[in-house]
């Protein structure tokens, strides 16, 4: 059994997305065992208990201090036994000794072509925003691991977006998340077919 602790700060479409994968037995013999929001506001923490999953909050309302927020991390994810942690809209910088303690076993979802518009700075509709400045005809979305850098751990899996003349950041912004929610359950297979990629 796949053990899975799902990481968000915000809606949780993407968690969502691994959810009915993992009911549906695309992802099979898997169980989510919690979900760490950054943000007790997040809808996200609705949707795990809607499907009995554990939700759980750590963020800096209820832990100010970095150094304590990263030990209730590792805490979490320990006592869940988790294998895998996917990081779906999660808006906070893993600590070095999470990254360290889960080596080859956290993933991210980035909403570009890696490593096209990546990096410090590049979240959410800023990302969007920067590939239509540039005028670039393409963009998409990336599934990798995370390491000690922002969005510069190995690729496992992308697709492509055409950027459609006349788009707003907006309307790239939806299409590049229906194309998150297909590629991050596939990505989670390919992890597990491979173990540390």
């Amino acid at each position: 059994m796949l053990k899975i602790s799902v990481m968000v700060s915000g809606s949780g479409s993407n968690l969502q997305a691994i959810i009915n994968a993992v009911e549906s037995g695309q992802i099979a013999d898997a169980r989510i065992v919690q979900v760490i929001s950054s943000s007790p506001k997040a809808f996200a923490l609705e949707r795990a208990r809607n499907h009995g999953i554990k939700p759980v909050t750590i963020g800096k309302e209820n832990f100010p201090d970095e150094g304590k927020r990263a030990k209730a991390i590792l805490k979490a994810l320990q006592e869940e036994q988790t294998d895998l942690v996917v990081l779906a809209g999660y808006m906070n910088i893993l600590k070095p000794e999470i990254v360290e303690a889960y080596k080859g076993r956290i993933i991210n979802i980035h909403p570009s072509l890696i490593p096209e518009f990546c990096g410090e700075g590049f979240y959410g509709m800023r990302v969007h925003e920067a590939v239509i400045q540039a005028g670039a005809k393409k963009s998409g979305a990336t599934v990798h691991f995370v390491d000690e850098g922002v969005d510069t751990g190995g690729i496992i899996l992308q697709e492509e977006v055409t950027v459609r003349p006349g788009d707003s950041p907006e309307m790239l912004a939806m299409r590049v998340l229906n194309v998150e929610h297909e590629i991050l359950p596939k990505a989670i297979n390919k992890w597990r077919e491979k173990g540390e990629m």
